[in-house]
């Protein structure tokens, strides 16, 4: 794939929702929440000028809420096994239809999510969407699957703990219990919670919103997997993605695909693909030791690099580990480093420029420069983090806890500011939010437009930069991408202040891409506009000013 894939997530009722006297723990009423309408054309086309390829609409899908909605002839969920206000979008209860909150017009949800695919396509943009496969809410029931479509469970035996011929786990002749207040809440027999608890004890810190999907894997007797004949879920879960994929959505992001066996996907994926060749999956996989399995078995294109890349850069920027230590990072996924999709934030980490994180945004400069221009692989930026969102609202459910809510109805106050009520005019925003999107901006679109960056080879310069007077590894991160006649050399600037570095480039750079080597060549700073000389040899290190917590982008036309 040629194509630089820019991800921008968004949470899909938060984007919109320009209220701005919030109450921590509010209803929709108080609240308020956003639409899909508010995903206007100049909304889209404002976020394609950040360098967006694909928007992932996070929370599209309807889940359980406090929220009523029977006026539309949908089911009340239960209080007491729904977390927050406005609910988790990842304890779905219906799998077939879309979140009524996200509606002008609630009987009219679908329509208006398929009006939403079609702008954002006519914007220039793709649409990816989430697909929850290893849990859904607690009272999940289907009233808009197709004709003939079965509910999940309910053909169950609830009288066997575990049957491949069932849709969920149970505890029989138990009740389902807790150590927090359900509300009076009742569920016989109870059901295994979806992170994987099989008792019928749930615990606060459980997803004990949600029940575990059961994929022929016998968790309760230990009697391994079932998968011939193919188990009742696996049907019904290609069901669901073939009916959204018929919606012309480009991309499936896959919740928790870890905990769903590989053998469902190597099935499904493929069947899907079938008929939809162009679609892409994405997993959430945060165990290394299964990344090949999901891509070469399951047949992912790309998979979360959080315990890799966003760790180390994580470590990096708060002083935690060397600038060097990315290095050995590329190095354990080199044979699949362009199936690994970079970020540096997204709904489940918190914020970059939180009290918990940096505390500041501008320090994460230099990882975004990495994690952007790096490889030809993805990258995703979560709505906001372009203007230094620092999620330490104190919404309701969600705590203080530098993460944006994913529970509660509330505003995101960066977001509100820059889209002031659909102008995107950029009049409430600070100087240094608008600095800090227009460098966003600035990179996110380079990655798209520079052949070097988006298909072109890397060369990491680290093992011939070690401690000098001119060069920090503990601090300075340098590398090469490379195409055709063209040469991009970037140095990153972890540190605090502003340095001159001295990188070296070794003979073997110029003896490998057949480069002659010159006292001095004309470059051109891709972020500032500048043009200047430097050395482009082996024999005298390429000296420059790095600005603290930046980088430099250089490219030599040769």
């Amino acid at each position: 794939m040629n194509e630089k894939i820019i991800i921008y997530q968004v949470f899909t009722r938060l984007f919109g929702n320009d209220c701005r006297t919030c109450v921590p723990g509010g209803d929709k009423v108080t609240n308020g929440c956003g639409l899909m309408d508010d995903f206007t054309p100049r909304a889209l086309q404002q976020i394609k000028s950040l360098g967006a390829t694909h928007i992932w609409y996070t929370g599209i899908i309807e889940h359980a809420t406090q929220t009523s909605h029977v006026q539309f002839g949908l089911p009340s969920d239960h209080p007491g096994v729904v977390k927050g206000q406005a609910g988790s979008v990842y304890a779905i209860s219906d799998y077939y239809d879309v979140d009524p909150d996200l509606a002008t017009s609630r009987l009219a949800r679908m329509q208006e999510f398929e009006n939403l695919v079609e702008r954002t396509h006519k914007a220039g943009m793709k649409v990816i969407i989430d697909f929850v496969p290893n849990h859904v809410a607690r009272q999940y029931h289907s009233d808009a699957a197709p004709n003939g479509v079965e509910d999940l469970g309910a053909s169950d035996d609830t009288n066997l703990a575990f049957s491949p011929n069932n849709n969920f786990y149970y505890i029989p002749g138990e009740e389902l219990h807790a150590d927090f207040d359900m509300k009076g809440y009742h569920e016989y027999p109870a059901k295994a919670t979806g992170n994987n608890n099989f008792s019928c004890w749930a615990h606060q810190n459980d997803w004990y919103e949600t029940v575990k999907l059961n994929y022929g894997v016998d968790h309760i007797h230990c009697s391994g997997n079932h998968f011939d004949p193919i188990p009742n879920t696996w049907h019904k879960m290609l069901d669901i993605l073939l009916y959204w994929a018929s919606k012309h959505i480009d991309a499936f992001r896959c919740d928790m695909a870890e905990m769903v066996p590989v053998e469902f996907w190597h099935w499904a994926i493929a069947k899907v693909k079938e008929q939809y060749p162009n679609i892409i999956f994405i997993a959430e996989v945060y165990n290394p030791v299964e990344y090949r399995n999901y891509i070469h078995i399951g047949g992912f294109d790309y998979l979360y690099d959080k315990v890799g890349l966003y760790d180390t850069l994580r470590n990096v920027i708060c002083g935690y580990a060397t600038a060097s230590s990315i290095t050995q990072c590329w190095q354990n996924v080199d044979d699949i480093r362009d199936h690994m999709l970079n970020f540096l934030e997204n709904h489940d980490e918190q914020r970059l420029a939180s009290d918990f994180f940096a505390g500041n945004a501008e320090k994460g400069r230099a990882a975004l420069i990495v994690s952007t221009c790096m490889g030809t692989n993805p990258m995703m930026i979560y709505f906001g983090q372009e203007l230094g969102e620092r999620g330490m609202d104190q919404e309701g459910f969600s705590g203080r806890d530098g993460r944006t809510t994913i529970f509660d109805y509330w505003t995101v106050d960066t977001i509100r500011r820059w889209r002031n009520e659909g102008k995107f005019d950029g009049r409430q925003l600070t100087p240094t939010e608008v600095s800090l999107q227009q460098f966003y901006s600035r990179i996110l679109n380079l990655a798209v437009e520079e052949k070097a960056i988006s298909q072109g080879e890397f060369y990491d310069l680290t093992y011939v930069n070690p401690r000098t007077e001119e060069f920090n590894p503990a601090t300075q991160f340098a590398f090469i991408r490379r195409y055709q006649n063209e040469l991009i050399l970037v140095v990153t600037n972890f540190d605090n202040y502003d340095t001159r570095t001295g990188v070296i480039i070794p003979r073997h750079v110029f003896e490998h891409y057949g480069i002659d080597e010159l006292e001095s060549v004309k470059t051109l700073c891709l972020i500032t506009g500048d043009t200047f000389n430097i050395a482009f040899n082996s024999n005298e290190p390429v000296r420059l000013q790095v600005p603290a917590h930046s980088g430099r982008i250089l490219k030599i036309v040769y």
